[in-house]
């Protein structure tokens, strides 16, 4: 999600009764039905890691809301979960500009860095702000912020937005303790580089791809099913005892501050 100021932010509302049974995909084998009862709310949702999260999330048992700047792209991601047989809904949500994605690689301005920090850090302290009522109604829930591992090793033509994912670290970290009483958990994902549209600029090139395989140990790209995979679990009742923690899915890039 490098070359994206795209924000997915995850809110589910906690429900009890969950029942557990097997799901296998090409990356993980885990309860399908994790997540029965619980509304997940995914911005950013019609395509990428959003996608792949709201995808998961239905299949262990999920309603799913999803969401996007574009109407089509709502409908189509929809259509596409419904005929999964999936439980969703979609609505229009503008949380980003076009424009935002181009900035990232010229020299930024400050209204660049205003976009970018009002897309990244903003909206996901708004957009928790709002969801609380929900979530305190139901008695608890979870939250679940992407960060990127370029909050922890700042990458080259990529400042701003670096930082602005530094930032969800500590916002991470604060909302988690004053949440912990009403039974919210607040956690955080940081995905490497992960093979999607926005990421393209990191690895649609020869050259790209090269300076991106470097930096991996694995020697891959992420897949967005593999983010997809630890939300799912930062969801599910087998976290029920972690918040305020950022988990790094990055094939071994490093990650300190």
């Amino acid at each position: 999600m490098f070359s994206s100021v795209y924000q997915t932010h995850l809110f589910t509302l906690r429900n009890s009764g969950t029942k557990l049974s097997s799901m296998s995909n090409k990356y993980s084998t885990a309860p399908i039905s994790r997540l029965k009862g619980k509304v997940a709310i995914v911005t950013a949702s019609t395509d990428g890691i959003g996608f792949a999260i709201a995808k998961r999330l239905g299949a262990e048992g999920a309603s799913v809301v999803v969401s996007s700047r574009k109407e089509k792209n709502v409908n189509e991601a929809t259509k596409k979960l419904k005929d999964s047989g999936y439980s969703v809904a979609g609505t229009v949500c503008h949380v980003a500009k076009n424009e935002d994605r181009k900035l990232l690689f010229q020299t930024c301005p400050e209204e660049a860095w205003d976009k970018i920090f009002d897309v990244n850090v903003k909206s996901a302290f708004m957009l928790s702000k709002e969801v609380l009522p929900h979530l305190k109604k139901r008695n608890g829930g979870c939250i679940v912020y992407i960060s990127s591992i370029a909050g922890f090793h700042p990458l080259s033509l990529l400042g701003a937005y670096s930082v602005s994912k530094t930032a969800l670290l500590g916002l991470t970290k604060a909302a988690a303790v004053d949440l912990a009483p009403d039974n919210i958990r607040v956690n955080c994902l940081a995905p490497g580089i992960v093979q999607t549209r926005f990421s393209s600029a990191l690895h649609e090139t020869e050259t790209a791809k090269e300076i991106a395989m470097s930096m991996i140990p694995m020697k891959r790209l992420a897949q967005p099913d593999e983010m997809a995979s630890v939300v799912a679990f930062l969801c599910s009742e087998d976290a029920s005892y972690i918040t305020g923690e950022t988990f790094i899915a990055a094939g071994g890039m490093a990650s300190r501050l």
